[in-house]
Formats: structure tokens, sequence, C-alpha cells
């Protein structure tokens, strides 16, 4: 309904093709030009997928942290709740002069725009552990690793999941932002040549493989989930 509606909007307003072309030229360049968008989405996904990565390992790690410390909790808290409104687009001409024009910079730039949220959706799960829980196993005298797998992880296990679900589409748009910044392949470079070739038909087309790329990587994220969930962690 919204591709038919797209369609005869321009052609009955006259909309001119550089500012909206037609739904039918986007898709036709979407088609001759899909090996270099399978290429440059395949560069953008794999940037995306290792900043992911690093930004759910490091977020959960030092979300346990801060929760097992209160020392450190004192320290870093404060830093994680400025850190995460800072605005991690102005850091992207900072990550290209550190780190080059390379994937590098790019995964930096996702690994900051998924970090935060994974940092203080696990601080949040395991602050939620119900507290007659928590003195029930102290009452059984339960070791620390056994108090930790059987109570904390799977307290805490719905919220760090909603944080992954978050930091997904974040990830993507660090990716792409790294891109418009400063680089020479990805989906990015190629959405800023399009703009700049005044190809705009091509430019929708780039814009409609990374929504698909983002909605791939999530739905990846989503089952993934629901898969440790009935494994129970």
């Amino acid at each position: 309904m919204l591709a038919l509606l797209w369609e005869r909007a321009v052609d009955m307003f006259g909309i001119k093709p550089y500012l909206l072309p037609p739904l039918s030229k986007v898709l036709e360049s979407l088609w001759a030009n899909r090996a270099a968008l399978v290429l440059q989405s395949w560069v953008t996904t794999q940037e995306v997928l290792a900043g992911f990565a690093m930004a759910v390992i490091g977020g959960i790690a030092l979300g346990l942290a801060i929760h097992a410390m209160p020392l450190l909790r004192r320290a870093l808290y404060p830093l994680v709740v400025v850190f995460q409104g800072l605005p991690k687009i102005a850091l992207a001409p900072l990550m290209v002069i550190w780190f080059g024009y390379g994937s590098a910079s790019k995964i930096l730039m996702a690994f900051l725009f998924a970090f935060f949220p994974v940092v203080i959706a696990t601080m949040g799960g395991l602050a939620g552990t119900p507290a007659h829980l928590i003195e029930h196993f102290k009452a059984i005298r339960a070791p620390a690793w056994t108090t930790f797998r059987r109570l904390y992880v799977p307290a805490a296990l719905p919220s760090i999941m909603d944080g992954c679900r978050s930091a997904m589409p974040l990830a993507v748009i660090g990716a792409i932002v790294g891109e418009f910044v400063g680089s020479d392949s990805g989906l990015g470079h190629l959405i800023l040549e399009a703009n700049a070739n005044g190809r705009t038909d091509y430019l929708f087309a780039a814009l409609i493989v990374v929504s698909a790329v983002a909605g791939l990587l999530y739905l990846l994220v989503e089952l993934a989930a629901k898969r440790i969930w009935w494994r129970g962690f």
C-alpha cells in the first residue's frame, strides 16, 4: 500500500526525481547496483557485528563489576551516566584521526553507540533481583558462584536481553556514522557518494539496504535471546 502511494504521489504531484524518485526507479537502481550494494552491506555488517560483540561482552562485564563492587559503583556509575548522554556522533572525527579510515574506527563507533545501553541494562537487571531471594540464598549459605548463576543471572537476563535488543540498531547507526565521517567503503560511504553525484534513486536504494541489514541483525539478536532464554543461559 505504501509502495503504491509513493509511486502515485510522485506522479500526481509532479515531484522532481532528484527530490523523490518514483519507487520503480529506486527498485531499478537497487537491481542494477545489486553487486555493489551486497558488497558494501557486507562491509558494514562486519563492522556492526564486531562493535556489537565488543559492546555486549564489555557492557555485561562492566555492569557485573559495578554491581559487585560498591567502590567501583561509586566511582564509575556517574561516568557511565555522563558518557551515555554524550553525543557520540561528535566522537566520529576523533575516531578517524586516531584509528584511520579503515574498519577499526567504524567498529569503535558501533561499539560506543551500543556499549552504554548494555551496561545500564545489566546494572538495572542485577539491581532488580528480588530481595527475598537474595536473603534465601544467604540463609542456605549458597556459594558465591551458585548465587551468581542461579539467582543473579536469571534475574538480570530479561533486562540484559532488552539492552542487547536496543544496542543492535544503535550499533548499525554507529557504523554508518563512522562511514559518513571517513571511509572509502560501506553503506554509509555509498550513501554519501550517491548524494554527491545527485543519484537520489541510488541513495534510496542504499537506504533500503541499510534498513534491511538493520532489521535482519535485530532479528538475529531476537532469535539468539529466545534461544538463550529457553536453554536457561
